[in-house]
């Protein structure tokens, strides 16, 4: 008996269902597989796969199944309506970092206007904030900077293929940055502590890069070293933006407010309701 779309779909959402694994990751894999639109496919679901798409399917599926991140296995996530490239290098963008991007460019309108502006992302992982930012913000001029040349290989790839004019250098935190003042600097560093390694999810844990997502001093020693860095390196006025931790924002807020006194600290929830960004407004 053929198998349409809609039963090939519904047959691995159960599998993953049963696997306590993200159910939506099945109409991403029918996605790739049909190279198909959303739209396309939820038109074609009495459709059956060819033979060709049901073995890949098939495939794809029994690494689906064993908690591989669907980003990986199609090899790109959506950032800001733009594809990004993605590996086991970089940390795949969460829909929480574009409300970082969001955030900072809505603050950069207010202090800048349509002024040429430096703005530097520390920590690029895949490029995602940089690109993002240059693109929707064609006045700035931007670096991305990151301790891993297999990162920043992943960075560049999303550079060019966005069409995204971002100088990319290797080096830690504000390192690559000291010869130069800068408008902006932003930052999604390593912020979870290595203790709550044991509640995270095994697709998380097994397949993410550790170096991007865990960090010593309970998750706060990049904030702390950005705190006690950027101060020399900061234009007036300024604004540095940060994800943090939801549990964070207190000691990061104190890091900031002592690193910059006569700043504007500002506390920002994401869609969930949980304390994600600090903006750093610099007078």
């Amino acid at each position: 008996m053929i198998e349409t779309i809609h039963q090939t779909l519904k047959r691995l959402e159960a599998r993953l269902a049963t696997e306590e694994l993200d159910v939506n990751a099945a109409f991403l894999l029918l996605e790739h597989v049909t190279q198909k639109s959303r739209a396309s496919l939820l038109a074609d679901l009495r459709e059956p796969l060819t033979e060709q798409q049901l073995r890949q399917f098939e495939d794809l599926s029994s690494e689906l199944l064993t908690g591989k991140p669907i980003q990986h296995i199609i090899g790109q996530e959506w950032f800001y309506g733009r594809p990004f490239s993605v590996s086991k290098d970089v940390l795949i963008p969460r829909p929480e970092t574009e409300e970082l991007v969001q955030g900072a460019m809505q603050r950069a309108s207010k202090l800048f206007g349509n002024k040429s502006i430096r703005v530097a992302d520390i920590g690029t992982g895949s490029g995602a904030i940089a690109v993002t930012f240059q693109l929707e913000c064609p006045n700035a001029q931007v670096t991305a900077t990151d301790i891993s040349e297999a990162a920043l290989a992943v960075a560049r790839r999303n550079a060019e293929q966005n069409d995204s004019q971002v100088t990319l250098v290797q080096g830690d935190l504000a390192q690559p940055l000291q010869n130069e003042k800068w408008d902006i600097v932003l930052s999604n560093p390593p912020y979870i502590g290595l203790d709550e390694a044991s509640s995270m999810s095994p697709t998380v844990l097994d397949y993410e890069p550790h170096g991007a997502l865990f960090a010593d001093e309970n998750g706060l020693v990049l904030y702390r070293k950005l705190a006690e860095t950027l101060p020399a390196i900061m234009k007036k006025p300024a604004l540095i933006g940060l994800e943090i931790g939801y549990l964070q924002a207190s000691s990061v807020q104190r890091l900031f407010q002592n690193a910059f006194p006569k700043s504007k600290i500002e506390l920002v929830q994401d869609m969930n309701g949980k304390d994600r960004m600090i903006f750093c407004e610099i007078r």
